[in-house]
């Protein structure tokens, strides 16, 4: 299947927990992100196209508070290919505050390989 983004994306070599902001649950870990997206790692496979409201927690070289919340689309969900207990969920950022912007850039610059 042919590459279809068009924002370079990096692997985060950083452990990022990420919920669900609505419920609290654990939705996964974010293993990779870009400037218009990001992919999770999780125990068990999301729906696709829903909407969530997702909590990304941070450290203190991130930003002066302990999360960011914004709004991401799933849009695509596999099963590891090295770890078939886990799945790969790619989302799509839908709103995030400008603020926000500027700590995925930092995550970028900081955890990006």
């Amino acid at each position: 299947m042919p590459e279809r983004r068009t924002a370079p994306r990096k692997n985060i070599s950083f452990y990022m927990r990420v919920l669900n902001d609505d419920t609290g649950e654990i939705l996964g870990h974010m293993v990779e992100v870009s400037a218009v997206g990001l992919r999770l790692e999780t125990v068990g496979p999301l729906p696709l196209d829903k909407d969530y409201y997702m909590r990304l927690e941070l450290t203190p070289d991130l930003g002066n508070v302990p999360y960011i919340v914004f709004l991401a689309r799933s849009k695509w969900c596999k099963i590891d290919d090295i770890q078939p207990n886990l799945f790969r969920v790619g989302f799509e950022l839908v709103e995030v505050l400008p603020e926000d912007k500027a700590v995925f850039r930092r995550i970028l610059l900081k955890y990006g390989t």
